[in-house]
């Protein structure tokens, strides 16, 4: 009962600071007399939120731009699991692929996603790869901090026991890394969104961020907002879903806790 206490409390907190935030917004327009087409107001965004939930529009778009998330970010999660595994087991490779790796960090995705449209085309691969390149680096750093936080001892033991390679990685590896590795997760799923929706600025026919720019071409400031409220709904979505899995893999730690 007092979780389900704290529970009402926070979505009733979450509701006021919304209704709060939008009668701001709606005073701002008011007193401000800025021209709808530069800054509407909260019913004319309702309003263009209805019209293209009823003409499919906007579920056909966000469907898009959700498909290339996921495969964006289970590309980058294998990728960085992978890569991070061979980094934290091995030093030649750590030596080898880290300045690469690190140097790749400092050219902006704004800058490689024209590229990738360039060389895979327009289709939605190059979105996916985009994705994936932007979940990639912090999913691969949290996944080198959390095997190499592993305690050593937890090591001795296990070979005391005679584990093998795939039980030391499944009975150990895996439980002591998860929490950090959780943590890249909760990063990774939020900038994956971000991902998908450069690509589909820098060239797409179809997603948010392509009716983003038809709204911004059309100067329809009401359709932006809504794409961007869009936007913002998916990556609350997906970190909503990184907590709910994390709250279910790691609920023996609460268990001990308590």
């Amino acid at each position: 009962m007092k979780d389900f206490g704290v529970g009402i409390r926070k979505i009733g907190f979450l509701v006021l600071s919304i209704l709060a935030g939008l009668f701001l917004w709606q005073m701002f327009t008011t007193f401000s007399q800025i021209p709808s087409f530069i800054f509407p107001k909260p019913i004319e965004v309702w309003d263009r939120l209805i019209i293209v939930l009823q003409d499919g529009s906007l579920m056909k778009h966000a469907l898009i731009t959700l498909q290339e998330v996921l495969f964006g970010l289970m590309l980058g999660l294998s990728a960085a699991i992978i890569t991070g595994y061979f980094l934290a087991k091995s030093r030649i490779v750590e030596r080898v692929l880290s300045p690469y790796i690190v140097a790749s960090q400092s050219i902006p995705i704004v800058a490689i996603a024209p590229l990738l449209v360039i060389w895979l085309g327009p289709g939605i691969f190059s979105k996916i790869l985009t994705s994936a390149l932007i979940v990639f680096f912090p999913v691969l750093v949290n996944t080198v901090v959390g095997l190499k936080s592993v305690p050593r001892e937890l090591y001795d033991l296990m070979r005391s026991l005679q584990a093998n390679t795939w039980q030391r990685i499944i009975k150990l590896e895996i439980p002591a890394a998860m929490p950090v590795f959780l943590g890249g997760l909760r990063i990774g799923a939020t900038l994956s969104v971000i991902g998908a929706v450069v690509g589909e600025f820098v060239g797409a026919d179809k997603g948010l961020g392509f009716l983003v720019n038809v709204g911004r071409g059309l100067y329809d400031t009401a359709l932006v907002f809504v794409a961007v409220f869009t936007i913002v709904l998916l990556s609350l979505g997906l970190y909503g879903s990184v907590i709910f899995i994390e709250n279910r893999l790691l609920s023996w730690q609460k268990r001990n806790g308590d």
